[in-house]
């Protein structure tokens, strides 16, 4: 069961417009689940609310916030009303406005105004940087064509999204953004992707192989992507992603929760300890939303330390969560089951115990938390 109710909301609120398509995503969600292909309803659902640009450059047709705090404090909220909704397509959008974020920041006007019109046509965006060994690469074919080769793994979205904006290696040089198609079917392989969660991420392999840059194609100079602290503090995208998963699995507790468990002191006991991972959780992210739009230099540390934080907390609720409901929590067909497999694989993003390490030394250093209220 899922609370959401079905608000009206004003074209220019995204979070109105976020929590007005809210039951709708859900109930999509848990028939992608069921039948796992690439979620097409639900993203033109989130089309229809323009909710695919309202992140993007002011020239791509997105929304002009009083500030860069305003833009971050309102994405999260989006972000974690669509993770309780369904996380699958949490995901999809988490990386479409990290490549909206990507063209803002490094797109020529040109490729400013190529985005604003692909929106108009409801494109949507994906952000590929994970690789099978020897990875991606530019180089030069015959006739001096510039040529891609490799492949991108886990590719969320493979041969649905529109375009990706992928990462390519270029000889003596760092890592270079590329601007691709990812529809192509024939390139995209997601047989692999037999997961017990986020199945309609359809994050599967997709064949780079003689795909052809043009200048057009090449967004930014090698090295941007990786850039801090833009690059490590982003990952509180994901993590508002992932903490509306966990407030959406905290809310089905308590609807399930009969008036004998409400009335049983161990059971309030645990119902409680979810409301504080969860609240604890929602306190850390802010923070780190807030951190990146100021782009402040301890950004990594805080990100690294908020993405433990998150994983923390949604181990302890899906644990608690489980135990409060009962056997009814992995019957197939219930949200509770379908938050928990989903929220288990997302939160196997890559070097958690690295980067808990990288924030720990950062934090013995000095007290990464800042100026206004340091410890030391």
């Amino acid at each position: 069961m899922i609370s959401y109710s079905q608000v009206a909301a004003e074209p220019g609120d995204p979070v109105g417009l976020a929590a007005s398509v809210a039951a709708r995503l859900a109930e999509l969600g848990a028939r992608y689940d069921a039948a796992p292909v690439f979620p097409s309803e639900s993203m033109r659902c989130l089309a229809a609310a323009g909710l695919h640009r309202h992140f993007a450059p002011v020239a791509s047709g997105g929304i002009a916030f009083a500030d860069m705090d305003t833009w971050h404090r309102t994405l999260m909220d989006v972000l974690r009303i669509i993770g309780r909704a369904d996380l699958s397509i949490g995901r999809l959008y988490e990386g479409h406005v990290n490549a909206l974020a990507l063209v803002g920041w490094y797109g020529l006007p040109d490729q400013v105004a190529h985005l604003g019109r692909e929106l108009d046509e409801g494109a949507f965006y994906g952000v590929w940087a994970t690789e099978p060994a020897p990875g991606a690469t530019i180089h030069t074919g015959k006739g001096g064509q510039r040529l891609l080769k490799g492949a991108k793994s886990f590719a969320s979205g493979a041969g649905g999204l529109k375009h990706a904006i992928i990462t390519a290696q270029t000889a003596g040089s760092e890592r270079q953004l590329v601007i691709v198609r990812a529809d192509d079917t024939e390139r995209a392989d997601v047989s692999q992707w037999r997961v017990r969660g986020m199945r309609a991420t359809t994050s599967g392999l997709y064949d780079l192989n003689e795909v052809v840059v043009t200048e057009a194609d090449l967004l930014g100079l090698p090295g941007d992507y990786d850039r801090d602290p833009r690059f490590t503090t982003g990952a509180w995208r994901f993590a508002a992603v992932q903490l509306g998963g966990i407030e959406g699995l905290l809310t089905e507790a308590r609807l399930a929760m009969p008036e004998a468990a409400r009335s049983d002191p161990l059971q309030r006991a645990k119902f409680a300890d979810c409301v504080a991972a969860t609240r604890t959780a929602y306190l850390w992210v802010r923070e780190c939303a807030s951190r990146a739009a100021r782009e402040d230099a301890d950004g990594p540390a805080f990100a690294r330390m908020t993405r433990g934080i998150v994983e923390r907390a949604a181990l302890d609720v899906m644990e608690l969560a489980a135990r409060i409901v009962g056997t009814r929590s992995a019957m197939d067909g219930q949200r509770i089951d379908k938050i928990i497999r989903d929220l288990s694989l997302y939160l196997r993003q890559a070097g958690p115990d690295h980067a808990r390490d990288q924030a720990a030394l950062a934090w013995l250093d000095h007290d990464a938390w800042g100026e206004e209220d340091r410890l030391w």
